[in-house]
C-alpha cells in the first residue's frame, strides 16, 4: 500500500493487482488493468477511498488516476514497465507521487496521523480476494497467471525496489514472503546491475495443488 513508505519501484505490466495497478470489475465495470491509488488514515475503519475522491490532490493531467494502463506485457512476448516513486516532503509533510518521472500529485499531511512524521512499514506484491465460495479457492489469477519460476517474459515482476530514508537517500529494500504458495508464489533476489532488489511473483489461483 502506498500509505506505508516512500518507495521507488519499477513494475512489469502483466494482468492483475499490485500496490499501484489493479483489475477490479465491480468498481470499473471491466477487466482492464488500471493505475489506482487508495488512502486511509485509520486502517480502513471509517476513512479512505479509491482514486480521485476527497483527499488526493492531482496536479498533472497527463495521466488519469483510475484509467486503463496500456500497453501491457504479453506472456512470452513484449514486456513493458512503469516506475512509481512516493516520498514525504520534509517541509510540508505531504506525501508526493511520481509516475514515470512525472509528478502526479500529493496526499496532504492533514489526512494522516503518524504518517505526518514518518512511515514504519512497506508492502509490495500481488493481492487477490478469495471468498472461498463452495469451500474452494478462487480461480483469480495473480500477475500473468503463471508462477515466478517461469521467470522473465512469462511471470510478473517488480524490480529496483527501494525505500527513501530520513535523509532522502534511496535504500535497497528487504525481501518478502508469500502466502498460499501452491496458489501463488514469489522468488526474490538482488542484482548489482540495473535490477537492484527484485522479485517475480504470481500464479493461477485454483489448481490441482490449490483446491
Amino acid at each position: 500500500m502506498f500509505l506505508l513508505e516512500p518507495v521507488k519501484t519499477i513494475f512489469n505490466l502483466q494482468v492483475l493487482a499490485t500496490s499501484s495497478k489493479q483489475v477490479y470489475q465491480r468498481l470499473y465495470g471491466d477487466n482492464n488493468p488500471r493505475l489506482f491509488i487508495y488512502w486511509t488514515s485509520d486502517a480502513y475503519q471509517t476513512t479512505g477511498c479509491y482514486n480521485l475522491c476527497s483527499g488526493f490532490v492531482q496536479l498533472n493531467n497527463k495521466y488519469a488516476i483510475g484509467a486503463t494502463l496500456t500497453p501491457t506485457s504479453q506472456w512470452d512476448g513484449s514486456q513493458y514497465e512503469f516506475t512509481i516513486l512516493i516520498w514525504k516532503d520534509k517541509g510540508t509533510g505531504d506525501w508526493w507521487m511520481q509516475f514515470n518521472r512525472e509528478l502526479i500529485g500529493y496526499w496532504p499531511s492533514s489526512l494522516f496521523t503518524h504518517l505526518r512524521t514518518r512511515a514504519t512499514e512497506v508492502q509490495w506484491g500481488g493481492e487477490i480476494v478469495n471468498l472461498g465460495s463452495g469451500g474452494y479457492h478462487t480461480t483469480t489469477e495473480m500477475g500473468s497467471g503463471h508462477f515466478p519460476g517461469e521467470w522473465f517474459g512469462k511471470a510478473s515482476y517488480m524490480r529496483k525496489i527501494e525505500t527513501v530514508d530520513g535523509s532522502n537517500t534511496l535504500r535497497t529494500a528487504d525481501v518478502s514472503t508469500a502466502h498460499e504458495q501452491n496458489c501463488y508464489d514469489i522468488v526474490t533476489s538482488v542484482d548489482n546491475g540495473g535490477w537492484g532488489r527484485y522479485f517475480f511473483f504470481g500464479g493461477p489461483g485454483r489448481n490441482n495443488n490449490c483446491p
